[in-house]
């Protein structure tokens, strides 16, 4: 049997690891190992047209599968371009194992064509970040590599040298057992004791859940239900936590809406459930709260906590349900019930009902007919900006739904290549790409890798020819838009071009059957939706500087000109402002 090079050694490490793919973009410091991918059962190269697509792929197939997906780039640029994806996958805690190829061993320091250093650049967005530069630290580096990614949940980078790839693998390596998941973390007695007690003596107490409720979905409704207490989520919790939840009453944050705000701030004990909250300006200063998170760098980092509990959710809950008294007065839970109903009544359902004969389509609109279309298992990516918005409000969770995003590191451009990832997972499954225009456009190229691979990915794009999310920040922070406009081609005639199927709607009465007609294409599909760019998202508290912010920009924008903007504004908008 002939004798295993480095990068033989390192694509077999992968296979026992149970990556069954590569993805990324060829290159000659990479070709080593693509090499042994190629020669290598169980595993495939992937061919995407730009590389932070692989990283982007590789986040979303770890978030499906709950497993190690793995990318690479070749050197300098190459490698360069993985890192917008991988710390979206960091932030997400998607175990990815990213092979980031070097330059000669030999040149490493001299300032040689392409030089970069990698085991340094990608140190921010990774767990572990290490540079193979003799055949002797194989395989134990990338076998520490792949447990940092999975254990600790994130990024794990190795470089490698394209010559270091090439030559021999050491003899009599030691292979040891590889982690391939993450253990549960109960808390301590001490932990749940005084969880307990606050429980017990609080009154009014409200549970806001992110993505670490996942799998614990039975238990924070058996607490719910236990305690009276009605059940907000932030974004990443929307898909675990809102099915089938008779306690729900929305989402807080900028893209909130319901009572989800309310009842944070009404009730005497706030519980955070697995989620790191980013924006503390919507969380309370005057009540108590709790925090549990498996991570114990989450716990305090955005609010004072009373106690603070590190462990799983489920655990925890496990742990706690049996010991906290039941409570009888449901009164602050269906107070904040009926404040949930009515604000869906009057905010998030505005643009859904008699819009037949509206032109631009309303995005909200659009959204809510996908909800109805889409099969009860698809999976949505979704992109940054207003997509968000719409996707926060329209789609609904079921328990077999997945809605993946880049919603910590808020990066444009991600949801077709996500969808890239969601899709090898599973080629009968369907994926849907909510895409806004500004974001399809950056990485427009890898709609080729759709059709290069024939994945039946389908492409909704909302076409409102603006960075809408951009113009609305503009507008609160007291300016007029611009640079926010973009001029855009028919996209589905782009897509008709490279081989796929394309439909482009501008009349709500065409949207249903296209999408229905999109989704029954056994390919990948493009629907080109023109929606209207005046519609904005309102969060459901709006502060008094925001409205000082949308006073100055409406005086400016008149000002110069553009009151009819301002009334299209208006008109779209008028719906959607809370009412006191």
């Amino acid at each position: 049997m002939a004798k295993q090079n480095v990068a033989e050694q390192f694509v077999d490490i992968l296979v026992r690891a149970g990556v069954q793919r590569l993805y990324g973009v060829v290159g000659d410091s990479l070709n080593p190992v693509v090499d042994a991918i190629r020669r290598t059962r169980g595993i495939d190269w992937i061919q995407v047209r730009h590389e932070e697509t692989a990283a982007f792929a590789a986040g979303a197939e770890a978030q499906i599968t709950g497993g190690l997906a793995a990318c690479a780039g070749s050197c300098g640029p190459g490698n360069l371009h993985l890192i917008n994806g991988l710390y979206d996958a960091h932030r997400s805690m998607a175990p990815v194992l990213a092979l980031a190829s070097h330059i000669p061993s030999g040149e490493i320091g001299l300032g040689y064509f392409q030089e970069t250093h990698p085991d340094r650049l990608f140190q921010e967005c990774s767990h572990y970040s290490e540079l193979i530069s003799s055949p002797k630290q194989m395989p134990r580096l990338l076998q520490t590599a792949i447990q940092h990614a999975v254990g600790r949940g994130g990024v794990s980078v190795v470089a490698l040298p394209g010559d270091i790839a090439s030559e021999p693998a050491p003899e009599k390596a030691v292979e040891h057992a590889l982690v391939t998941s993450r253990p549960t973390v109960r808390p301590g007695d001490a932990e749940i004791d005084a969880l307990v007690r606050l429980v017990d003596d609080a009154d009014r107490v409200t549970l806001f859940c992110g993505s670490g409720t996942k799998g614990a979905h039975a238990e924070v409704m058996q607490f719910a239900e236990r305690i009276k207490s009605p059940v907000g989520h932030a974004l990443r919790g929307k898909e675990w936590i809102q099915y089938d939840n008779p306690y729900d009453v929305g989402m807080s944050g900028l893209l909130g809406y319901g009572a989800a705000y309310e009842a944070t701030h009404e009730c005497d004990l706030l519980i955070l459930l697995g989620t790191d909250f980013p924006y503390n300006a919507f969380l309370p200063d005057d009540v108590k709260i709790v925090q549990v998170d498996v991570r114990p760098e989450h716990l305090g980092r955005r609010s004072k906590l009373d106690l603070a509990v590190w462990g799983d959710v489920r655990e925890t809950l496990r742990c706690l349900i049996p010991r906290v008294r039941p409570k009888t007065d449901r009164r602050f839970l269906d107070k904040m019930l009926k404040k949930h109903a009515d604000a869906l009544e009057g905010v998030v359902r505005a643009y859904t009902r008699k819009v037949e004969k509206h032109r631009p389509i309303h995005p909200e609109y659009v959204a809510s007919v996908l909800d109805e279309i889409a099969d009860d298992d698809a999976v949505f990516t979704v992109d940054t900006g207003m997509c968000n918005v719409w996707a926060a409000r329209y789609l609904t969770p079921n328990g077999r739904r997945r809605i993946i995003g880049s919603f910590s590191h808020g990066s444009m451009a991600n949801a077709l290549p996500q969808a890239i990832g969601a899709q090898f997972t599973d080629r009968r499954r369907q994926v849907v790409s909510m895409s806004g225009d500004g974001g399809f456009s950056m990485l427009m190229g890898d709609f080729l890798s759709l059709v290069q691979h024939d994945l039946p990915v389908k492409v909704v794009l909302f076409d409102n020819s603006s960075l809408g999310m951009v113009e609305l920040e503009m507008l609160v922070a007291g300016l007029p838009s611009y640079g926010t406009t973009n001029l855009n081609p028919d996209f589905a005639a782009i897509a008709r071009a490279a081989g796929a199927y394309g439909v482009r709607v501008e009349k709500p009465k065409d949207l249903a059957g296209a999408l229905k007609d999109a989704f029954r294409h056994k390919g990948p599909a493009l629907v080109d939706v023109v929606t209207d760019p005046n519609a904005l998202s309102i969060p459901p508290k709006i502060k008094s500087e925001m409205v000082t912010g949308f006073a100055l920009s409406a005086s400016k924008i008149v000002l110069d000109g553009g009151v009819g903007r301002m009334l299209q504004m208006a008109r779209s908008n008028l719906r959607n402002v809370p009412r006191p």
